[in-house]
């Protein structure tokens, strides 16, 4: 059985994971996820009783229950790099003997949802409307760093997108995931459904032009465009392919659901959207 070095794992003293401070036991089994730690108190607002709260740089837990359901709800910040930490730890906290530092027997599977806000790309994905990442596109090569993430890829899908979108080769190579069909149902069975593109950036990345040109700036008129089978790439957002890349890879099941507030297509902007955020807190909450 492989010790895992303290190099690898970092464990606090008071035996909580590095960078979320969480120990085993204050990790419910079904998992909350947003980026804002702002949103945190948002969802646990909705549950019956607290038994936990902590935070730690950009991560905030709150652990409860919300009619007898044990959640956590959990921010990870921006961006895949940051969900490569919470994705790492949260697995650490439900499969590793963090005082042996060995990989327990039995295994223990986490539901892990993602809510947040993204940008919609096409005219049928309208400011306000939630939408479920049934494949979720990375632009980071996150997954090919790991054990089985170039099995995990669909390649089919990789070169179609790449001929299409004439995708720059000095960037690295896209990855496309498929998120959990059992959630898709569960989660998101009245919600748009489609293809999520997670950028690597929140401006060049996404296509947008402040003072510095752009490498393809016909990029987003190609993912528009772009189709495969029944499926088009509804929107941006920066976080659901490293999700859905580790998730698979590690065997538990997520899934993000996005509320949309930009209209990329439209070019317009909602900035006061925490009513239509309510709403899928509360979808989620009740279907998770």
């Amino acid at each position: 059985m492989r010790i895992i070095p303290p190099d690898e794992l970092p464990i606090n003293s008071d035996g909580s994971v590095f960078h979320l401070h969480l120990c085993p036991e204050q990790l419910a089994d079904k998992i909350v996820m947003m980026g804002d730690p702002a949103r945190v108190p948002m969802v646990a607002s909705y549950f019956d009783h607290i038994e936990f709260h902590q935070q730690n740089r950009e991560f905030r837990t709150i652990t409860g229950v919300y009619k007898g359901k044990r959640i956590t709800a959990l921010s990870h910040g921006i961006g895949c790099d940051n969900l490569d930490i919470v994705m790492t730890e949260l697995d650490a906290l439900a499969n590793i003997d963090l005082k042996t530092r060995e990989i327990k027997k039995d295994f223990r599977s986490l539901t892990l949802v993602r809510i947040g806000t993204s940008g919609g790309l096409q005219p049928f994905v309208p400011i306000g409307s939630y939408v479920v990442s049934e494949i979720s596109m990375g632009m980071d090569g996150l997954i090919f760093f790991y054990e089985g993430g170039r099995d995990l890829n669909d390649f089919d899908l990789t070169e179609e997108f790449t001929q299409h979108t004439k995708w720059n080769k000095l960037l690295a190579v896209p990855y496309f995931v498929h998120s959990d069909k059992d959630l898709i149902e569960q989660i998101g069975f009245d919600m748009i459904k489609g293809i999520t593109v997670s950028a690597s950036g929140f401006y060049g990345p996404q296509g947008r032009q402040v003072r510095l040109g752009l490498s393809s700036p016909e990029q987003n008129v190609r993912l528009e465009t772009f189709k495969y089978k029944n499926l088009k790439i509804c929107n941006y957002e920066m976080e659901s392919s490293a999700l859905a890349g580790l998730a698979n890879l590690m065997g538990h099941k997520a899934l993000t659901a996005s509320l949309i507030i930009a209209g990329r297509y439209s070019g317009d902007m909602n900035t006061d959207y925490k009513g239509s955020f309510d709403g899928l807190i509360t979808k989620v909450l009740e279907r998770i």
